[in-house]
């Protein structure tokens, strides 16, 4: 795929503006262009990245812990590859480690970073936790994400306040009925 310029973008944009109904050489609209593809490129900024980059880095110094390691509340901001309208919500990681950590800095990273592309909340969630189970390999990986989509509240059938809930449990987290319900109550607690 060929990777287009900043004017293709701003040229786009202008038909778009256009199409809408404006002027875009209105004095308010002239520098529309530009700054859309300003704001496009920053939130589209997961392409170029790796998020599982961010987990390369780990710590084997973990005084013998092992109980769960759970991150509630990662802000999420995606687009929806349908629409490109943004979902956001929010995003609770959570895994069981082997015998290394990761920063908790990091889990919020590798959320980000996947977020930062057009997708499905679905294939979102599961890409988070694959990354963490495949760098990391821990026992077991936990993602659960609940979003507002503007593609459902500002548009099509008006549902503001819908949240769709997707999760994605891994290993034990998964398979053992005591680690699944220990990770779904931290993660639920702030309701």
């Amino acid at each position: 795929m060929t990777k287009r310029t900043q004017a293709e973008a701003e040229a786009a944009v202008r038909v778009l503006i256009e199409w809408a109904g404006e002027d875009p050489d209105r004095e308010g609209l002239v520098e529309t262009p530009a700054r859309v593809a300003r704001s496009y490129k920053q939130l589209f900024a997961g392409y170029a990245e790796d998020p599982r980059d961010y987990l390369e880095k780990t710590f084997e110094e973990v005084g013998g812990y092992d109980e769960l390691i759970v991150l509630r509340d990662i802000r999420v901001v995606s687009f929806c590859e349908h629409h490109m309208l943004p979902f956001l919500g929010r995003a609770h990681v959570g895994y069981l480690p082997t015998n290394r950590v990761v920063g908790i800095s990091k889990l919020a990273r590798v959320v980000n970073g996947f977020a930062r592309r057009m997708q499905i909340q679905e294939k979102l969630t599961a890409e988070i936790a694959e990354a963490i189970q495949e760098v990391l390999q821990p026992q077991g990986v936990g993602v659960i994400i609940e979003a507002e989509h503007s593609c459902m509240t500002m548009r099509g059938v008006n549902t503001p306040g819908s949240n769709l809930i997707t999760s994605r449990l891994m290993g034990v987290i998964r398979d053992d009925p005591r680690t699944r319900d220990e990770f779904l109550r931290i993660a639920r607690e702030h309701y």
